[in-house]
C-alpha cells in the first residue's frame, strides 16, 4: 500500500492509492478530520499536549472540537510548520521538557500514521523554499517510521501530477497554502530516465538500482519560486484591521473569527461574525466585504509580493526558452487560492480558460502518489551554494557561489578548487560552504504593456545558512608538512549525487594523496 501525506501549515491531507480502482483517494480519518460537510476531509494542523514527557497529544479536529485552540495555553501548538528549522521562537516547558516546534511536527506525523495501515511506500510532500535543515529534520523523523521506502517531492511538482494534465504539457503551479507561497513551471513528459525519484529519505537496505528507474514517465522541473507567505499571514492582518478599527482583543478566537470571515468572502460579497469577550461582556459584530479586504491586502503589500515572484518564475521560463503564451495550463492549489481577490490576480497574468481550480486541496497529496505508481521526478537545485572568503576590499566575509541554482543532478562534471596556504607554516585548511538563499536587493517599477510590474534587482548581500559550520566540519585538509604561501596545495572536488547530497574530494597536491575521498557535506535542497 502506498500512502501520500501533504503537511500544510493549517490543514494536512492524507491519500492512499486504491489498486483497485487505480485512482488516489482521501483518507478520512476518525477524531482527526473535521467532521463538517466537507470534500474532502482536512486535517487541521493543531496539536494540544497532555503529557510531553509521553509524547501524548490531541490533534486535528479533536483539539478544535474540545475548545483547545481558544486560550493562550502553551500546550496547544498550531502553524508549527513554518517554525520546523529555524532558529528564533519561544519553546516552552512542558511536563519538566522543552517541546519544540520539530518535535511537535513529528509527534504529529507520527500519530497520522498510526492511525492507517503501515504503508510499504510514504511519499511527502515539502515547500519549494524549504531549506536543508527541513529536509534534514524529514530524514531523522522518518528513521524510526516502520515503512521501508520514504520520499519527499515539491509540493508544487505534486500538484501538476495530482491535476493529470496532458504529456509534454507546460504547468504553472501556483501553491497558497497557510504558510507558504509557491510557484513552479513543470512540464510533464515521457520516457526512459535514470534520474533519481526525488530525493529518498529512506530505503530499507535496498539501494535504487537500475529495476527502479527504467520506463518512468518524467515530471521536468523549468522553475520554480517561493516565499513565506501565506493564509496564515492575512488571518493576521484582519486581526490587526479589527483591532485598529474597533479595538478588537487579539487572540486564538479572534483569529479564528478572521479565518473563518476570510472563507466566507470565498463565496459571499459580504461576513459576519459575532464576537462576546467573556471578561468584559462586550460584544462586537465583525463585518467585511470584499472591496475592503482587497484594501487590507494592498496595504500589507500582498499583491507587490505575487508580482515579484510571478516575474521571477516567468524570467526563469524564458531562460529556457519558454513565453508565458507557451504555458499550456495554470494550476491553482492550496485554500488561499480560492480567495477571488487572488484569483482576479492569477487572470491579470493569463487566459482565464487556462487556469484551473477544481481539486485546491487535493491535487498535492494525489499527486505525490504517482511516485509511488511509476512517475519520475527529474528536479534541479533550488538554491545555489558557494564558499565563504575574505574580502579584503571591503574588509569583510563574502560568498563565492560554488553550484548555481539550477544546476541539475547527479552532476555529470565535479567542480573544481585549488587552495594554497595564506601564511606561514599553515596545519590546516578551513572552508566554510554554505547555502545561498535570496538576494536582498531593491524593486524596481516598470510597465509590461498596460500592466504596472515591480522585480527585484538583485544585490551582492546575500542570505546565507552554512552547512559544515558546526562539530568542526570546517576543517578539510590537515597539512602535514606544513603549507607555505604562494603555492598550490590541495585541490578539492564538488559534485552532487542523485540522492541530492553534496559531496567532497580533497587531495594534497604535495604528496599525491587523497585526503577526502567523495565525502557527505550536506544533503541540498
Amino acid at each position: 500500500m502506498s500512502i501520500a501525506i501533504d503537511f500544510g501549515t493549517s490543514n494536512t491531507v492524507i491519500a492512499r492509492w486504491n489498486s483497485v480502482t487505480e485512482e488516489a483517494e482521501i483518507l478520512n480519518l476518525s477524531g482527526m478530520s473535521q467532521k463538517l460537510n466537507l470534500s474532502p476531509p482536512l486535517i487541521p494542523s493543531l496539536v494540544y499536549v497532555e503529557n510531553a514527557q509521553q509524547g501524548k497529544i490531541l490533534l486535528g479536529a479533536e483539539v478544535r472540537e474540545q475548545g483547545l485552540d481558544l486560550n493562550n495555553d502553551p500546550r496547544f501548538f498550531s502553524n508549527f510548520k513554518r517554525g520546523i528549522g529555524g532558529s528564533l521562537g519561544f519553546f516552552p516547558e512542558l511536563d519538566q521538557r522543552t517541546v519544540t516546534f520539530e518535535q511537535v511536527g513529528e509527534w504529529f506525523l507520527q500519530a497520522l500514521l498510526a492511525q492507517v495501515e503501515t504503508p510499504e511506500s510514504l511519499v511527502l510532500t515539502v515547500p519549494v523554499d524549504s531549506f536543508e535543515v527541513y529536509r534534514n529534520w524529514l530524514t531523522g523523523a522518518c528513521e524510526g517510521w516502520q515503512t521501508k521506502k520514504v520520499r519527499i517531492i515539491d509540493e508544487p511538482t505534486a500538484a501538476a501530477l495530482g491535476y493529470g494534465t496532458a504529456e509534454g504539457d507546460i504547468l504553472l503551479v501556483v501553491d497558497f497554502g497557510g504558510g507558504t507561497l509557491d510557484l513552479s513551471l513543470v512540464q510533464l513528459n515521457t520516457g526512459i530516465t535514470k534520474e533519481p525519484q526525488g530525493f529518498i529519505l529512506k530505503w530499507g537496505t535496498k539501494l535504487l538500482g537500475k529495476s527502479e528507474t527504467q520506463n518512468q514517465r518524467t515530471a521536468r522541473v523549468l522553475g520554480k519560486v517561493g516565499e513565506n507567505l501565506g493564509g496564515s499571514d492575512i488571518d493576521n492582518w484582519l486581526v490587526n484591521y479589527f483591532a485598529q478599527t474597533q479595538k478588537l482583543p487579539k487572540s486564538s478566537l479572534t483569529t479564528r473569527l478572521a479565518e473563518r470571515l476570510k472563507i466566507n468572502l470565498s463565496t459571499a460579497t459580504e461576513a459576519q461574525e459575532v464576537y462576546c469577550d467573556d471578561p468584559t461582556g462586550k460584544t462586537y459584530e465583525l463585518a467585511l466585504d470584499r472591496q475592503t479586504f482587497q484594501n487590507i491586502l494592498t496595504e500589507n503589500k500582498f499583491f507587490e509580493r505575487l508580482d515579484q515572484l510571478m516575474t521571477s518564475v516567468l524570467q526563469q521560463g524564458r531562460r529556457r526558452g519558454i513565453e508565458v503564451e507557451d504555458i499550456d495550463a495554470v494550476l491553482l492549489v492550496g485554500g488561499g487560492v480560492q480567495m477571488p481577490a487572488f484569483k482576479s490576480w492569477v487572470e491579470g497574468y493569463f487566459d482565464p480558460a487556462k487556469i484551473k481550480s477544481h481539486l485546491p486541496m487535493t491535487a498535492i497529496a494525489s499527486g505525490a502518489l504517482q511516485l509511488a505508481q511509476g512517475y519520475q521526478l527529474q528536479d534541479f537545485l533550488y538554491h545555489s551554494y558557494g564558499i565563504r572568503y575574505w574580502n579584503q576590499q571591503e574588509q569583510c566575509h563574502s560568498w563565492h557561489p560554488l553550484i548555481r541554482r539550477g544546476q541539475p543532478y547527479p552532476m555529470k562534471e565535479p567542480v573544481e578548487l585549488v587552495l594554497g596556504a595564506s601564511v606561514e607554516n599553515q596545519s590546516q585548511i578551513e572552508l566554510i560552504i554554505g547555502e545561498l538563499g535570496s538576494d536582498i536587493g531593491s524593486t524596481e517599477v516598470y510597465f509590461s504593456g498596460d500592466r504596472l510590474l515591480t522585480r527585484t534587482i538583485e544585490s551582492e548581500q546575500t542570505v546565507v545558512k552554512p552547512l559544515n559550520d558546526k562539530n568542526g566540519g570546517q576543517n578539510i585538509a590537515q597539512l602535514n608538512p606544513p603549507g607555505q604561501p604562494g603555492k598550490d596545495r590541495i585541490k578539492v572536488q564538488f559534485r552532487v549525487d542523485e540522492d541530492g547530497f553534496l559531496r567532497m574530494t580533497v587531495e594534497d597536491l604535495l604528496l599525491f594523496s587523497t585526503l577526502l575521498d567523495d565525502c557527505k557535506v550536506a544533503q541540498l535542497s
